[in-house]
């Protein structure tokens, strides 16, 4: 049996969670001071969230679910969820007493300020349940430090300074999570290694396939698709590893690809359809853009 858990403001979900709200736009909640949850028989619940959450789990509790992709929650893990996702989550059988700390805020909270300006800007926000945040010990006390001083802020009251504060907070906290996301692709170096090489792989298949005929240029969002990846993801990893973005490092392909080509006796509308360019002057000004002369300029020289 399936629920429907929508999230839909900051009052309704402290009740819910048996909290008082101290402000109407934003809460942080100690999961271990709400009671057991119980979905009276619901084998899995599906959250739809109309504001931003971000959850530090320190234990397992329940599996996220995105389609037939699975994530545990484990220990110091951080998801980030933003208004109109769904994700759902497979429930245990008994109630059970949620345990972690929740930041969740109306879009409302931070419209007019400068983190209103930028917040597009964390991609996290758009990764998928399996490339959640896994942070170390120092990390957690870090996030639970930001979390206590949005805390201790809303409990002041709201004044004429309350927004300042407790968004400029909301904003460190993310720039923390950035420098953490950094971190782990460091240290994720080797997975990643894997990951490129296999995009590496993909895009000379694709070009030596009927694909670029079929389905025009190759996109970020195809190959991330195929590596079961968000696009955000999957752009900043790529960018992380090659200082390139994702584009830009199919854009340098497809020019590779197409200097192949220029020998071939091939005129440049041909070149450029059977590379994916529905219009043969979009290629030619991709071209002289990378390379600094036109196709044929190009080969006249070489």
């Amino acid at each position: 049996m399936q629920t429907v858990y929508k999230i839909e403001n900051i009052n309704q979900y402290n009740a819910d969670l048996n909290q008082k709200t101290l402000h109407p736009l934003v809460t942080v909640v100690d999961f271990l001071t709400a009671p057991p949850r119980d979905w009276k028989g619901a084998s899995f619940v599906r959250f739809q969230y109309d504001m931003y959450g971000i959850f530090l789990k320190d234990v397992k509790c329940g599996d996220i679910r995105y389609g037939r992709e699975y994530y545990d929650y484990q220990a110091g893990t951080l998801v980030f969820f933003a208004p109109g996702q769904v994700a759902d989550y497979d429930m245990p059988a008994e109630p059970y007493q949620p345990v972690g700390h929740g930041l969740v805020f109306h879009p409302d909270l931070v419209h007019g300020t400068s983190l209103g300006k930028i917040l597009q800007d964390y991609g996290f926000f758009s990764y998928k349940s399996n490339e959640a945040l896994h942070i170390s010990e120092d990390e957690r006390q870090v996030v639970l430090d930001c979390f206590g001083k949005i805390y201790r802020e809303l409990k002041q009251g709201v004044d004429k300074h309350s927004k300042k504060l407790i968004v400029s907070n909301i904003e460190l906290f993310l720039n923390y999570c950035e420098r953490y996301y950094d971190r782990q692709f460091i240290t994720r170096e080797k997975v990643n290694t894997g990951i490129l090489a296999n995009f590496e792989e993909m895009l000379n298949d694709y070009f030596q396939s009927e694909k670029p005929r079929l389905l025009g240029l190759p996109s970020v969002a195809y190959f991330a698709d195929e590596l079961n990846l968000s696009a955000n993801y999957f752009g900043d990893l790529i960018k992380k590893e090659t200082g390139k973005s994702a584009k830009e490092y199919i854009q340098i392909k497809t020019i590779d690809i197409a200097k192949e080509k220029i020998f071939e006796d091939k005129t440049v509308n041909e070149i450029a359809y059977e590379i994916g360019f529905k219009y043969p002057q979009h290629f030619t000004r991709l071209f002289k853009q990378k390379v600094g002369m036109s196709p044929l300029e190009w080969r006249g020289l070489n």
